[in-house]
């Protein structure tokens, strides 16, 4: 765009003004092209010139490059509101002329110009600027030299494209340039644009402030269209940055000029329709959105809300109710006292006296004034009927005096500069000479309020400070749609604080509600945002969180992992305590286990009161009543012992469980190989010559059991003392609970008790064996044999269920193995004699028991 504006400016130095389009000779030079005829004009000690942009199109021609181009000529319909922008300035050079304290005895005039909304025409009219008008210059040796004095200062252009082009310009000869709705960013630089300053703020902070509004109401994901000018595409770049800043993203972005040809704005059109996003940022010039606006009404899209730049101020846009609802950002509502009186003082043999005038009253009343053609041939004559009163349209509209203020201060801006630079305290001299620099130098310390209370200053870029109305376009009672200011922004205002609300929206539809607008729906705890491939960020899946993972945010873009002895809830976006697992006494195996535990025990009790109450009968006294009676205290004692495995492990508990299942069971093996012994011996102790039974008599049988036990006791004591089996959280086993078991220290320990024990039950087994077929009519080697089989099996099989089960089945297997070996032992060794006592009394005799009395099958 840069290139194309020097391409236009190098173009028009050379058909239009200066000296390589002048012929010398000895008495003057002359200017090949005529000046352009000016559209309001005021004559004056000094001259500010105007520019607007009154029409909208510039009448374009083919150039043959054969014969000199026609002059610039405006075409298109005409902006009203233009045209009370630069009758504005009119009327504010008449009150500054008027006044006593500013410029006194000085007479300011005016050059107003109708710019076309386009760049050759802005171009040629800064030229003029600078060189003046007169078509002759008077200087024998060169053209370099304008007879006419320059403008001292120009108050222009509304279009950043135009005034881009005039700064340029301007700016070689140091002309100020006061610009009341220019709003590029890019002409904030100074190193470009020297002489360039304006009243109405850059699009830097309105970009600022529209993206800041975007992320206030949540919206992520929006479409953007912009005008293919130096304002919509620098304007577009910072509402880019700063909604990237913000985290919003956007769906596409469109770029069209109202010349383009209409295939491309359909284009643009199709693309709003099909799109997803329910919101769309337009950084829009006025005449662009209505050609916008007309080819969506031809087909609407979807309900859009519409977020506009200063589009969303102009009145001649509220007949498109698709827009109903729309916000942006716009300079503030003002009054200007006299402006109203000043517009409607118009006749038509005022409006006869200018080109612009003529054709507004034409236009407005749809007549051909006395003289004229009118804008249509078929029009009629005006009768002098015509009421401008009665008009209502944007010129006579003062309602929503924003850009029109505008205008006001910039025109002050440059009275306040010339007064600085002619005048001393109560005079100035209207005959003094100086260079616009020094009005440009004046500008920028310029520190004054306007009479309708507005404060006119210029910062280092010659911008002011940014203060914006949140428009609202809202339906009226009687349908009407009208502009609401709903909130402010101000960029002098602390960070963070620069926006605020004062009153409900109304948004599109009327609803009360903002509409949502996002790619993909917000990812609640519990999940995390995954972007989804060759997408705007914007756009995401949501992935749950892994296992002993949480997010406890909305959107979090990472999942956190749990403290070790945590595990996340059914929802993962919280960490709760794990579980703690063993096997509880409320818990149903236990309350099973622990039934027969104590069943077990009552049975071994009840073994022992039949036996004592039967201690003098044979089959008691039968192979050393005592063991008998040992045996039982240690089976009773061993299912007892289950239940210390059953509750919540301590350090008193896993110590006990072992040391008492290790030793109550040797114990109850050393009484069982005992009784073994015992029925070997007694055996040989009948062959004759045999003196065997005085070595195993009754104190050698208890010193056996006590030896035995004693070793196990010593292994207890040496596995207590060196590493005790304490409580321990097993985390490994499973991810979502802890398994609350007892280390068992040393394994060496461990398996030494279950190792002696079982070293005793298989030596016990193979003599048990060895006197199975001994010749008694009661042979107890039997059913020891049988006992010891169980208990072996037994624990062979618990070794690998006990490495296999997970949690508190690990101690349930133990339970079991316990309780299992105890039932073999006492219904193998005791069931058999109990029978007997209670069922077969009479076996229950020495003779029976010697063999003397054949037996019978049990």
């Amino acid at each position: 765009m840069q290139l194309t504006s020097t391409l236009l400016i190098f173009v028009s130095v050379l058909w239009i003004n200066g000296p390589t389009a002048c012929k010398a000779d000895p008495v003057s030079c002359r200017l090949w092209s005529e000046p352009q005829m000016l559209g309001f004009y005021m004559n004056g000690d000094f001259v500010i010139g105007g520019l607007f942009s009154i029409h909208y199109n510039l009448r374009s021609e083919q150039n043959t490059y054969t014969r000199q181009p026609l002059q610039p000529q405006c075409s298109g319909s005409m902006d009203f509101r233009q045209l009370r922008f630069a009758r504005a300035m009119e009327f504010t050079i008449h009150e500054i002329n008027n006044r006593t304290d500013l410029l006194p005895g000085i007479t300011l005039g005016y050059q107003i110009h109708d710019a076309c909304a386009a760049v050759p025409m802005a171009v040629k009219v800064a030229f003029q600027f600078a060189n003046g008008i007169e078509p002759f210059y008077n200087d024998t040796d060169s053209c370099s030299k304008s007879a006419a004095a320059a403008v001292p200062a120009v108050v222009g252009e509304s279009n950043s494209s135009p005034s881009i082009s005039m700064a340029r310009i301007l700016g070689l000869f140091g002309i100020p340039q006061v610009s009341y709705y220019a709003t590029c960013a890019c002409l904030s630089d100074k190193h470009q644009y020297p002489a360039f300053l304006r009243t109405v703020p850059s699009d830097h902070h309105q970009a600022a402030a529209l993206a800041k509004m975007v992320k206030h109401f949540g919206w992520t994901w929006i479409g953007a269209v912009r005008s293919d000018t130096d304002y919509g595409n620098f304007g577009m770049a910072s509402f880019l940055k700063a909604a990237q800043e913000e985290g919003i993203c956007v769906e596409y972005s469109e770029s069209y000029y109202r010349t383009d040809p209409r295939s491309k704005l359909e284009r643009v059109a199709n693309v709003i329709r099909r799109s997803t996003a329910r919101v769309i940022v337009a950084f829009v010039h006025t005449g662009d959105m209505k050609f916008l606006l007309e080819e969506l009404t031809r087909q609407p899209p979807p309900p859009l809300q519409w977020i506009g730049s200063f589009w969303i101020i102009d009145p001649e846009l509220l007949r498109f109710n698709m827009c109903v609802g729309a916000i942006g950002f716009g300079v503030p509502r003002s009054v200007i006292p006299g402006l109203r009186e000043f517009l409607l003082d118009l006749s038509p043999e005022q409006a006869l006296k200018s080109p612009l005038l003529t054709e507004f009253w034409e236009r407005s009343f749809s007549c051909s004034l006395k003289g004229k053609t009118g804008f249509s041939a078929s029009a009629r004559e005006c009768d002098g009927s015509e009421d401008i009163r009665a008009l209502q349209n944007p010129y006579t509209d003062t309602s929503q005096l924003r850009v029109t203020n505008m205008v006001y201060k910039a025109t002050y801006a440059i009275a306040h500069a010339i007064h600085g630079v002619i005048c001393t305290d109560t005079q100035c001299d209207k005959s003094a000479k100086f260079a616009p620099w020094q009005i440009l130098n004046q500008l920028k310390r310029v520190n004054f309020t306007t009479k309708n209370g507005y404060q006119v200053t210029f910062d280092s870029n010659g911008d002011p400070v940014a203060v914006y109305e949140l428009i609202n376009w809202q339906v009226n009672k009687d349908g009407s749609i009208n502009f609401v200011t709903v909130g402010h922004y101000d960029s002098s205002k602390p960070r963070g604080q620069e926006f605020s609300m004062n009153r409900a929206i109304s948004w599109l539809g009327g609803q009360t509600k903002a509409p949502r607008s996002v790619c993909s729906e917000s990812c609640p705890p519990g999940t995390r945002k995954a972007v989804q491939k060759g997408k705007p960020v914007c756009c995401y899946d949501c992935i749950p969180c892994a296992e002993g993972e949480i997010s406890n945010k909305t959107d979090s873009l990472n999942c956190a992992q749990c403290p070790h002895d945590f595990w996340p809830n059914a929802q993962r976006d919280s960490c709760l305590p794990k579980p703690l697992e063993f096997l509880s006494w409320d818990d149903t195996l236990s309350i099973i286990l622990t039934a027969f535990s104590i069943t077990g025990a009552f049975i071994a009790v009840c073994v022992t009161a039949i036996f004592y109450k039967h201690r003098t009968s044979p089959i008691v006294r039968a192979n050393n009543s005592e063991l008998s009676f040992l045996l039982l205290f240690s089976l009773t004692l061993c299912f007892l012992c289950s239940l210390t495995f059953i509750g919540q492990p301590s350090e008193w508990s896993c110590m006990l469980r072992h040391t008492a299942f290790g030793i109550t069971f040797v114990l109850c093996i050393s009484c069982v190989l005992g009784k073994t012994i015992v029925v070997l011996m007694a055996f040989r102790a009948t062959l004759p010559g045999s003196n065997v039974m005085k070595w195993f008599g009754p104190p050698q049988q208890r010193l056996s059991v006590l030896a035995f036990t004693l070793i196990q006791v010593i292994i207890c004591v040496l596995w207590l003392t060196i590493s005790p089996p304490l409580p321990f959280k097993n985390l490994k086993y499973y991810k979502e609970k802890i398994i609350l078991e007892c280390e068992l220290g040393s394994a060496i320990g461990f398996w030494a008790v279950l190792g002696y024990i079982g070293f005793l039950a298989l030596v016990c087994f193979i003599l048990a064996f060895l006197a199975r077929k001994l010749p008694d009519n009661f042979n107890e080697a039997k059913f020891i044999t049988f006992s010891m089989l169980i208990f072996c099996a037994v624990w062979i099989t618990f070794i690998p269920a006990y490495v296999s089960s997970p949690g508190k089945f690990t101690v349930a297997v133990e339970i079991f193995a316990i309780l299992a070996s105890s039932f073999g032992l006492i219904i193998c060794i005791f069931a058999p004699k109990c029978f007997i006592i209670m069922f077969r009394p009479e076996q229950n005799t020495k003779k029976h028991l010697m063999g003397k009395v054949p037996s019978k099958a049990l």
